[in-house]
């Protein structure tokens, strides 16, 4: 039976007048499939409902036993309904007994059948359930009927969405009010309680059916004209800003989808049959998001998120729905997102009381400014956008990964206690802000910051840092969509050290690659970007680059001491290129009259175990060390930082990895060389603890790490922890951190 243009809009008139009427969620899904089966000429219409996430639940039927409504699930993947749910496509089968993974339901009494369609009832790519038709003779259907079913599909997933099928049962409960736990991993400890803000909400669509096909199309065009001056627009100013080959390369990608006839015709063909244009588009992007997951190419499945991201413009651009650009944040808003850049995240303000992300990674400059901020923020959320809404209860659980979305009271009150605890633990450590971090047996430390904006740099005085151990200077270049220039960086240092009023301030030079592209930089090809061309090899390189920051830092300094680090050091001849660059480079500056330090220190990041075991003469000629625990821990360990499966594996108390700190301190005392240590480990108060145990006395950390860290050094022996810690090495332990964690439990 062919049901194309004005029978197909007769059936979702139909079905939305059905939608409308009085009654609960049951009595519209049995009228859903009565009028489906009548209008697709089939002897059985059945709507599988998603139960959980892996689980279909039968929820109407016409034509099977009623008995079974309710009764009959299947897991996705099992049996042909299974198996649309799983793959997202329809399944068109003559004889269903033949179809590869058929399964036969005896409750249902489906024998009597022999064809079957099914299609997926899925929006914006998430399979919400599986819409099946049955007859018993055998049939192919035709194309125009598996389009008007796909049809249908979509308007019991948009109907699904406004709550229209509550009713008995997990597979009929109300969307979005359950309450969910996530399980991702942290990126910044602590916890917080507040609401959901979506960084791209969902769209909500109220009348998904058009009764004005030729209004809706104008619509569209409207909206489509406007996305592509838009466009337009975007791709003039990228070529004004001396924008990259690849950012044009994806604008051009972007206006050659929006200019797709394919695409429109689609579009149009599906408002023909009755849908309103936004659910035209969200019709068309399910079935790209279905296709992304199945494309095992990196490009194509690229250019599939290009339209991905194409539609949801065209979706906001028709509904007018979306954060704008100005909008105020809302108060005690937790930021809920797929991804976010650091640009991104940094016109939110720190404002936010906490950040979950589907995606990114701790080593991610999002990542660093929430642990500047001291924000709890949690990844690997995976699915958390599909079931959060604005507006949605939410806890952050920053010290174990976990986010709870719509928390039960249980969950709260458990929470609302962690949280006043961290409160007066604050309140403490505020009361030796300004004491020294003196061990019992009088070892003294020095506790700095690490920073990166000048946002951070409050937190100098109040957390009571004694400087700032490490001052990232490429998040000023990553935040921007071109090159900054050499009198504004100035400009930013010398603000820098204001700010630190005094305070030794150490600045790192430029360190992209890996995860830290550059949008204005064309990317390496490399298989392994943390081996790869980053940081001080980029420099090298990029000497125009390099030497330009360098003027800037140099320039800013207006006379002040100065401390310079170059990161990435992998051998004494890098170190010896940078430093003969910086020379030169300052005696130019000298030359040509502009105030430079009345003192510069040069320093090198020991990221690499290579660095370690350096000629001594490298030791000899830098001025001081600072041990990069991050990248030295995944280095040591053969073991990727952004890889959960292999990062979790290995302890920064491994045996192994403190000896090794040991040696290089050793090397550096014996050296007369000034060494600290820098990294997310320095502040955890028990690693903290065994670093000073293996000689360590300068530490660098994130700005509310200083308290604790603090609190416990002055609180020990720091001789009665080394001997523990030697008798835990010396019993073949693989690991101190039980041993260490239960004296430190002791002392306290």
């Amino acid at each position: 039976m062919r049901l194309a243009g004005q029978d197909s809009r007769k059936l979702l008139t139909k079905l939305r007048d059905t939608l409308a009427e009085d009654g609960d969620g049951q009595e519209r899904l049995d009228h859903i499939t009565q009028l489906v089966s009548k209008s697709m000429g089939t002897q059985v219409c059945s709507i599988y409902l998603r139960r959980d996430r892996q689980t279909l639940e039968l929820c109407a039927t016409q034509g099977l036993k009623k008995a079974s409504v309710h009764q009959t699930r299947m897991r996705y993947g099992e049996g042909l309904v299974g198996r649309v749910a799983q793959e997202a496509i329809p399944i068109n089968a003559e004889d269903a007994t033949k179809e590869k993974g058929f399964r036969y339901m005896p409750e249902t009494g489906e024998e009597r059948y022999s064809s079957l369609l099914g299609v997926p009832i899925q929006r914006l790519g998430e399979v919400l359930g599986v819409l099946v038709v049955q007859s018993r003779k055998k049939r192919k259907f035709t194309d125009d009927e598996v389009y008007a079913l796909e049809i249908v599909a979509m308007l019991i997933a948009e109907m699904k969405e406004l709550g229209a099928f509550v009713g008995a049962g997990e597979a009929m409960t109300a969307p979005h009010q359950r309450a969910l736990m996530f399980q991702g991993a942290s990126a910044q400890e602590g916890s917080a309680q507040g609401t959901v803000l979506l960084h791209d909400p969902q769209i909500v669509i109220a009348n998904p059916v058009a009764d004005n096909p030729k209004a809706e199309k104008k619509r569209l065009s409207k909206a489509m004209d406007q996305l592509r001056i838009s466009i337009n627009d975007l791709l003039k100013a990228n070529k004004a800003s001396a924008a990259n080959d690849e950012q044009r390369d994806v604008m051009e990608a972007y206006r050659m989808f929006a200019n797709s006839k394919g695409w429109m015709k689609r579009l149009r063909a599906s408002i023909d049959s009755g849908l309103a244009a936004e659910v035209a588009v969200e019709k068309e992007q399910s079935a790209t998001r279905a296709r992304m997951a199945r494309v095992p190419d990196p490009y194509l499945r690229e250019r599939l998120h290009d339209l991905d991201d194409l539609s949801n413009r065209l979706l906001r651009q028709l509904t007018g729905q979306g954060r704008q650009a100005g909008d105020a944040i809302p108060e005690n808003a937790v930021l809920v997102a797929r991804n976010i850049g650091p640009g991104e995240l940094l016109e939110y303000g720190k404002s936010l009381k906490g950040i979950v992300l589907e995606q990114g990674s701790v080593g991610s400059h999002a990542a660093i400014i929430a642990r500047a901020w001291a924000i709890p923020m949690v990844i690997h959320a995976k699915r958390i956008t599909v079931d959060a809404l604005n507006g949605d209860a939410i806890l952050v659980d920053g010290d174990q990964g976990i986010a709870h979305l719509r928390p039960d009271e249980s969950i709260t009150a458990a929470y609302s206690e962690k949280m006043a605890m961290a409160t007066q633990a604050k309140e403490r450590y505020a009361t030796i802000k300004d004491k020294p971090a003196l061990t019992k047996d009088g070892v003294r430390f020095e506790l700095l910051m690490n920073a990166g904006l000048m946002v951070d740099l409050p937190s100098l005085k109040s957390s009571g840092a004694e400087g700032v151990g490490l001052f990232r200077t490429e998040l000023q270049f990553l935040i921007r969509n071109k090159m900054p220039m050499r009198d504004e960086l100035a400009g930013l240092y010398e603000h820098v050290f204001d700010a630190a009023d005094g305070k030794p301030v150490t600045f790192r030079t430029l360190d992209i690659g890996s995860d830290k592209v550059l949008p204005y930089f064309r990317p390496e090809e490399e298989p392994n970007p943390a081996m790869g061309w980053r940081a001080i090899r980029v420099g090298l390189e990029r000497k125009a680059v390099m030497r330009m920051q360098l003027q800037a830092l140099l320039r800013a300094s207006k006379g002040r001491p100065m401390r310079i680090m170059f990161p990435f050091v992998a051998q004494f001849e890098e170190f010896q290129q940078a430093k003969a660059m910086l020379n030169k480079v300052y005696k130019n500056e000298k030359r040509l009259g502009h105030r430079v330090p009345s003192e510069l220190k040069v320093g090198a990041m020991l990221e690499t175990p290579s660095l370690a075991f350096a000629p001594n003469q490298f030791f000899e000629m830098t001025d001081f060390i600072s041990i990069g625990g991050n990248d030295l821990k995944q280095f040591f360990f053969a073991a990727d930082r952004e890889n959960e499966r292999v990062r979790s594996r290995y302890d920064t108390l491994n045996v192994s990895f403190l000896t090794f700190l040991e040696l290089i301190c050793k090397r550096c005392f014996d050296l007369g060389t000034p060494v600290s240590f820098c990294g997310e480990d320095a502040g955890k108060p028990l690693e903290a603890l065994c670093f000073a145990a293996m000689g360590l006395r300068t530490i660098s950390m994130r700005p509310s790490s200083i308290g604790p860290v603090k609190n416990m050094l002055r609180g020990i022996n720091l001789a009665e922890a080394r001997k523990v810690i030697d008798a835990a090495r010396v019993s073949g332990d693989q690991s101190v951190r039980k041993t260490m964690q239960a004296w430190l439990d002791q002392q306290s």
